[in-house]
């Protein structure tokens, strides 16, 4: 450190100095890079979204609010809590009236993401008004792709879908989707009351009519306990709510809006068993006159449908009770036993 060999330690200072000057420009250009390459690629996703052509909506039959007196149905401009299909004639000119009940079949059905790999096979559904249809299956066997099509959130290659006896095509989506209740197990609140967050599935409902969805969905007495009750703030999706009550919120949400037919997938799949008991009560009184279509991993929660669906790669393999498709110790006895056939 001396002079040994010509080298002191000023010319160390000095290289370590020199050295640092000549790579800090380099490493702040790299970091400059890398975040501009990430800006490009998020670019790059919002003008993708701003490019996408709005839905295609065909559709000329709507819901709309009726009275029925006598067996006969008329339009009313007022909420009711009953509902039509309004369906007007092209080739008449006239109009008609078909009560909303919840009717939904699929008419040898086939569907694929693309037209070249069909996911779905004669797919064959009757759901009569205030039946419970459950289907069980493997990851990726098709249930929630099933419950897609009903929305119509993707088109069909093959076979028909109707609803009351009309072929969704017809029907407005925003009407056919209005329809629909449906509760998913990730349930996504917004800043704002609890109040406000029931009254998001039907946006003029009255205070009495939240609350009378939150004692439906079996919520009311959490809700209730909660700092402020209904008028209590929820911030960050529902960060200061436990799984189980953020799912009571969401039966709720879709009890205020009194749909015809339910869709619940996996709602009871990511909360533990004491809360599932609450929740599965809220969702039975939900359920009770309504078509509900269920999509359960724990197939405890499927037993009291009227008809289960077994799914295996697209295509509906077994139907029948509980109690029928234990006996023929198939796929589902399988599955809810863990036994080998």
């Amino acid at each position: 450190m001396q002079g040994f060999a010509g080298f002191t330690l000023g010319k160390l200072v000095s290289f370590l100095t020199f050295n640092k000057s000549f790579s800090q420009p380099i490493n702040q250009i790299s970091q400059q890079i890398n975040a501009i390459v990430m800006a490009l690629a998020g670019a790059d996703r919002i003008f993708k979204l701003l490019d996408q052509e709005p839905e295609v909506d065909e559709g000329y039959v709507q819901l709309v609010n009726v009275t029925e007196q006598d067996g006969q149905i008329k339009e009313s401009e007022k909420q009711t809590g009953l509902w039509a299909w309004k369906h007007y004639h092209q080739d008449d000119g006239t109009t008609t009236y078909r009560k909303l009940e919840g009717d939904v079949v699929f008419d040898d059905v086939d569907f694929g993401y693309n037209d070249e790999k069909i996911i779905l096979h004669n797919i064959k559904i009757y759901a009569k008004p205030g039946q419970k249809i459950a289907f069980v299956g493997a990851t990726g066997a098709g249930k929630t792709t099933i419950t897609n099509l009903i929305n119509r959130f993707y088109d069909i290659q093959d076979g028909k879908i109707r609803f009351d006896g009309i072929n969704i095509n017809k029907i407005h989506k925003k009407d056919l989707r209005r329809s629909l209740g449906i509760v998913l197990q990730d349930t996504h609140l917004f800043t704002g009351t609890v109040m406000d967050n029931i009254r998001y599935g039907k946006l003029d409902a009255t205070d009495d009519e939240v609350i009378a969805a939150a004692k439906l969905a079996n919520a009311h007495s959490f809700i209730k306990r909660l700092p402020d009750g209904y008028r209590t703030m929820i911030t960050g999706d529902g960060a200061n709510l436990s799984q189980g009550q953020r799912q009571l919120l969401a039966i709720a949400r879709a009890a205020v809006a009194n749909p015809p037919a339910l869709i619940l997938d996996e709602a009871t799949s990511s909360i533990d068993t004491r809360t599932e008991k609450l929740v599965q009560e809220g969702m039975d009184r939900l359920m009770k006159g309504r078509t509900t279509f269920v999509i359960a991993h724990r197939l405890s929660t499927v037993r009291n449908s009227d008809c289960i669906m077994v799914l295996e790669q697209g295509r509906i393999i077994e139907r029948g009770t509980h109690d029928e498709l234990l006996e023929r110790k198939g796929k589902y006895y399988q599955l809810y036993t863990g036994k080998a056939v």
